[in-house]
């Protein structure tokens, strides 16, 4: 069964990147808000979920959705779609070629099988729990390195101003203690940057399920470490991935 979700999980992905891609090179279409004026929902996001739910409808209707642009369906069978249709929306807005689609599909004891697709590299990252990690079919690992000095740590930031104020003063003492930081605007994809490597570390407070669903078992199934903190300001909860060498000291460089 496994097997089968995942090659489900990947069709969906494709398809939803499929008709990403269709509208990422024409003009901007509809745009609205959401939280605060800089969190922005654009039709490419509602037309890639509602294409989402079809999906999942037609071929596992017996299944819970969770979605980031409200929509949302109960199990009957044990199982949910965790689904962010245009993780990056800024970048996509802005015509940034860094966003992703991103499925997990969850059971009671977590995320079973995740991926995450990149139309514009024509990259699909997927794993399975227990299976290992993949991009388009070849095993990945995270990075080797044992230093925190020398490493290449991602993060992102929310939108609400006091929020990005904390993460900016985090980020101020992150920056000097680590080879440098990279901010791409797209946590699933920073997420599947940890896990073959190319990321030695990536922390960001306030993400949602649907941000790292995905890409939490991407990490793990690629032999690193997730956990959670509490979030600046006391609310919500910060992510941080990272090979297990690295881990203990990344999460306590970003809970100061």
């Amino acid at each position: 069964m496994v097997r089968e979700l995942l090659d489900l999980a990947v069709d969906a992905a494709h398809r939803a990147g499929e008709l990403l891609m269709a509208s990422f090179t024409g003009a901007v279409e509809e745009v609205a808000t959401k939280t605060t004026p800089t969190d922005l929902v654009s039709k490419a996001d509602t037309d890639s979920e509602r294409a989402l739910m079809d999906f999942i409808a037609e071929h596992r209707p017996d299944d819970g959705v969770l979605a980031e642009e409200g929509s949302s369906s109960k199990s009957t069978s044990g199982l949910c779609w965790v689904i962010d249709p245009l993780d990056g929306t800024v970048n996509f807005l802005f015509r940034i070629p860094i966003w992703a689609v991103s499925i997990a599909i969850e059971d009671d004891k977590g995320a079973l099988v995740g991926v995450v697709h990149d139309p514009n590299r024509n990259e699909t990252f997927t794993a399975s729990r227990g299976n290992g990690a993949f991009l388009n079919g070849r095993r990945i690992a995270v990075s080797e390195r044992t230093e925190l000095a020398t490493a290449l740590i991602g993060t992102g930031f929310a939108y609400e101003v006091e929020r990005r104020a904390a993460q900016a003063r985090v980020a101020s003492e992150v920056v000097t203690k680590v080879r440098d930081i990279r901010r791409a605007g797209s946590a699933a994809l920073d997420l599947c940057s940890v896990a073959c490597g190319r990321l030695d570390g990536f922390y960001e407070a306030y993400t949602e399920r649907w941000d790292r669903a995905a890409g939490a078992l991407l990490v793990a199934e690629a032999g690193g470490a997730v956990g959670e903190i509490p979030a600046p300001l006391g609310a919500g909860t910060t992510v941080v991935a990272s090979n297990f060498a690295l881990h203990d000291e990344l999460r306590s460089l970003v809970t100061r």
